[in-house]
């Protein structure tokens, strides 16, 4: 069941809102509740990686400015 809300909140924000909301193809009011439902729900519930991510965690250096270049030395050294 959908409810109204009325909320007061900055105007720059609600126009930066706005344009990320129509740039994503989802309402203002879809983000803003896709937002507070990310917020509420259950620690344990929210952090779930999967074990694919998690192997992938710190492979490449963001400090890198070739970090494709990286990545793919880092596959050719994982798969020779």
């Amino acid at each position: 069941m959908n409810t109204k809300l009325t909320l007061n909140i900055d105007q720059n924000v609600i126009e930066e809102a706005k344009f990320y909301a129509k740039n994503n193809s989802v309402s203002l009011s879809k983000l803003i509740e896709n937002y507070l439902s990310s917020l509420t729900k259950k620690n344990e519930e929210k952090s779930k990686v999967s074990p694919l991510v998690e192997s992938l965690t710190g492979v490449i250096s963001l400090e890198s400015k070739d970090y494709k270049k990286e990545y793919s030395d880092y596959l050719a050294k994982k798969y020779s």
